[in-house]
């Protein structure tokens, strides 16, 4: 008669030495501790999205630093006839969204000097682009200022040939990069407004 055999104890699921733990079974130290989902992120941990992030403001600063530098060289190159520089037209541009402005408040919108806006307008104003309109009282520090036929269609040309350059330039980019900077639109818009009140 063959002898009984030993079996040996079945250990049960609950019976698990410490070092059979597996990945799903967590220690008596552990107990409580929160696992570390995707939104719970160390120091060390920091993925290049953040990093891309933090560094947003430099490159941003860069990036439209030379897109002014390529929109005035490509002005240049596309109307050199129109003769005035980013200064005259920048002045002419706030003289338009701004008609009546007085000098005074023309130098705070554009922060410069007095001085210099004068010598601008001066000069405008000789060439026909601008017209002064003297206070009521005869103070010329009350005059109000607005556009010659001359200065608002210098204004309109400038703004044409920029839409242009744009448009050129937005039909050799993909599709793909082309929505991106649609989408980007309004996002750009109150990034400009946000700047625009660092100056008031």
């Amino acid at each position: 008669m063959a002898r009984n055999q030993a079996v040996p104890d079945q250990v049960s699921p609950d019976q698990v030495s410490p070092d059979e733990v597996g990945w799903d079974q967590v220690g008596p130290d552990e107990v409580g501790r929160d696992p570390i989902g995707p939104d719970q992120v160390g120091p060390d941990q920091v993925g290049r999205d953040q990093v891309g992030r933090d560094q947003i403001g430099p490159e941003l600063a860069d990036l439209v630093s030379r897109l002014r530098r390529a929109m005035r060289r490509a002005a240049r190159a596309a109307d050199p006839a129109l003769g005035l520089s980013v200064a005259q037209l920048e002045l002419l541009s706030c003289i338009t969204e701004h008609p009546g402005i007085r000098p005074t408040q023309l130098a705070r919108m554009l922060r410069l000097a007095p001085s210099s806006v004068a010598t601008l307008l001066g000069g405008l104003q000789s060439a026909g682009y601008v017209t002064r309109t003297p206070g009521d009282d005869g103070d010329r520090r009350t005059v109000s200022l607005d556009l010659s036929e001359a200065g608002a269609a210098a204004v309109t040309r400038w703004h044409r040939v920029n839409e242009d350059i744009i448009q050129a330039a937005l039909a050799t980019l993909p599709p793909r990069d082309r929505a991106t900077l649609r989408d980007a639109a309004p996002a750009l818009r109150d990034l400009t407004t946000s700047i625009d009140a660092q100056a008031d």
